[in-house]
């Protein structure tokens, strides 16, 4: 990160920093605009304009192959493959020639391979997931009790959390319009990393 130390950032330019921060480790991407200036309880040019300022200083860095319009801090990006759509209770829908996108490398964090599919569907709403989303995924066989996963079950390919309690596996949504996957077979893909929010 090239941050110029010439131009310190101003107490209030280090609040929307810290939060852009803590957002972005929180969630796996940066938070909007508009998600900061709800945060400041301010107008979204003013969000734009505290924005502006830290990535004139070099706390913040910009590319314009992400979808999101400022990236976690610090970052550089690393180019991996988005393969297909995933919807629940669905195959794996793969793009005829898989298309090259860039991903900030905090999303890469572990060794493995990774990849990207583009969401389709409503299922992991509450976790900020929605439709037309593209997910960053770790290929994995293996998971957690509270992880989301890409799993395969006998109808079909789907993101949600992996629940593993009293010896109970099932596959939980995060929209409470929707239940519980209870599969008889099982078997995971990988994991989730981060997102690349649709459009923004």
């Amino acid at each position: 990160m090239n941050v110029n130390m010439e131009k310190p950032i101003t107490p209030k330019q280090k609040i929307v920093f810290e939060f852009i921060k803590s957002f972005s480790k929180k969630n796996g991407f940066a938070p909007s605009l508009q998600e900061i200036a709800d945060y400041l309880n301010k107008s979204l040019s003013t969000a734009q304009h505290f924005v502006a300022e830290l990535h004139k200083k070099g706390y913040l860095q910009k590319s314009e192959n992400v979808a999101r319009s400022i990236s976690t801090l610090g970052d550089t990006f690393k180019q991996i493959f988005k393969l297909g759509y995933i919807a629940a209770g669905n195959p794996i829908e793969p793009i005829e020639n898989p298309e090259p996108i860039d991903v900030p490398t905090s999303f890469l964090e572990k060794p493995g391979n990774y990849y990207a599919l583009e969401v389709k569907g409503n299922s992991m709403i509450e976790d900020n997931i929605l439709d037309g989303d593209t997910v960053v995924i770790r290929h994995t066989q293996i998971a957690e009790d509270g992880d989301r996963i890409v799993a395969i079950t006998e109808d079909g390919a789907t993101l949600k959390v992996f629940r593993n309690k009293n010896g109970k596996t099932y596959l939980e949504p995060r929209n409470n319009n929707l239940s519980a996957i209870y599969p008889k077979q099982l078997e995971i893909r990988g994991k989730y990393c981060g997102l690349i929010r649709k459009g923004e």
